[in-house]
This record gives C-alpha cells, sequence and structure tokens, in this order.
C-alpha cells in the first residue's frame, strides 16, 4: 500500500458499534468501463485494497460481456454471475466514470441487471452504498448525483461521504496503481466509512427495512388466500 499511511488509519474490527460478528464485512465493487485502460477499474482495485487490509471480503464484477438489460433472458450467465454476488454482498462500492455529463451506459447496465425483488427478497434493500467517480477533466459530481439516486431507488443505506477523481489519467501510475494524493485520501476516508456503516447495520437491516406498508399489504394477501369462497 505504498499511498498509504498505516499508521494513521485506525483499526476497524467487527465489534464496531456493537457485538461482534465472526465474519468479516462481504463487499461487491462494481466499475463501469470495460477499457484495457479503465481508471474506474484502477481506483476500484485501490479502494478493494483497501477494504480487504480493513478486513473485509471483497469481490469485483467484471462488466464485460454483460448483455443490455432486456437484450438477454435472466439465466444468461454474466446476469446470474452479477446477482449471485450481489445476494452475496453486505455492502457495495459503485465506481464509474463520467460520459457526456452523466455515469456510463455499462455502470447503469449493472445497476438495471438487479431487480427490485426475487420472489420474496429484495437483492439490494438494506445493504450498504459507496459512490465513486472519476473524470477525464475538471473534478465533477454528475455521476455521484446519479449513483446516490439509485441507491435510493434501490433501497440502499448510501454513506454520506463520496469520492470524485479529476484527470484520473495523471492519477495513476504506469501499473494502474494510485498515486498520493489528496484523491488518494479521500477514497480511504470513504472505504472507512463504508466499513463502519456496515458494522453498524449489520445484524439489524430486517429491523430496519422491515415496513408497515408491506406488513398490511402481506396481511391482505393472508386473508384473502385463507378466505377463498371457493373452498
Amino acid at each position: 500500500m505504498p499511498a498509504l499511511n498505516e499508521v494513521l488509519l485506525l483499526q476497524i474490527t467487527n465489534t464496531f458499534g456493537g457485538e461482534a460478528v465472526a465474519y468479516p464485512p462481504k463487499i461487491l465493487l462494481l466499475y463501469g468501463s470495460v477499457r484495457e485502460r479503465s481508471y474506474s477499474r484502477f481506483a476500484t482495485e485501490e479502494a478493494a485494497r483497501l477494504l480487504q487490509y480493513m478486513g473485509a471480503e471483497v469481490r469485483i464484477f467484471n462488466p464485460s460481456g454483460l448483455p443490455l438489460p432486456d437484450d438477454a433472458p435472466d439465466s444468461h450467465p454474466k446476469v446470474q454471475e452479477l446477482r449471485e454476488m450481489v445476494r452475496w454482498c453486505e455492502g457495495m462500492v459503485w465506481c464509474s466514470p463520467e460520459r457526456h455529463g452523466a455515469m456510463t451506459s455499462i455502470m447503469k447496465a449493472q445497476i438495471d441487471w438487479i431487480p427490485l425483488s426475487e420472489g420474496a427478497v429484495r437483492p439490494s434493500q438494506g445493504k450498504t452504498l459507496a459512490i465513486m467517480q472519476v473524470s477525464g477533466g475538471s473534478q465533477s459530481f454528475n455521476s455521484l448525483n446519479q449513483m446516490r439516486i439509485l441507491g435510493r431507488w434501490m433501497r440502499m443505506f448510501t454513506i454520506p461521504n463520496q469520492s470524485s477523481v479529476a484527470k484520473a489519467w495523471l492519477e495513476f501510475d504506469d501499473d494502474g496503481r494510485m498515486k498520493p494524493s489528496a484523491y488518494y485520501d479521500r477514497i480511504v476516508d470513504v472505504m472507512e466509512e463504508l466499513m463502519k456503516f456496515t458494522l453498524l447495520l449489520r445484524g439489524n437491516v430486517k429491523q430496519l427495512t422491515d415496513r408497515y406498508s408491506e406488513r398490511k399489504e402481506s396481511a391482505a394477501e393472508l386473508s384473502d388466500r385463507v378466505n377463498q369462497k371457493s373452498i
């Protein structure tokens, strides 16, 4: 971790905010470019290294080969791979380049393939989310603002902090490693905050996402089923 001052990084343990949990936080990372030299992938890999250093178990989804939403059946191998990773994780990191003032279609396609519900399960509900973007020019927050809206729509707990790396082509060396900078320090801040929120919320997600309207709807469905006049 050449860009990290390890002395200043706090120890984040599984007891943060409450009772200890035996397994490490499970974090899935998505990025929004399939270029060979992809700065969103480089930033995502830096975030993954930091999360592993802080004690998380991480997985990175490679979007190459993922079909356009609705242009292939749900049984497509890349769709199944993505959905399985989403079901597995407790938190996520989304990192998109900004293209034409917005997140990339590659980033949006991944999110669109995540269903709001699968039977009685909502795959993304109650998970934590950290958002990052990279830009080829001056610093911008357009992709971040869009992803924050999507995180809310997907019923995720999007953390307050975020990262925007301007002129990303200047911030990574030939090997794709991020150089020491204020931009790198912000990514450390964001991953540290994601770990804390994930540990605080784990074990309480069911209680936090239990809604009156859904209990009411479920009660009505149960009443209809047990009071069928044809029986």
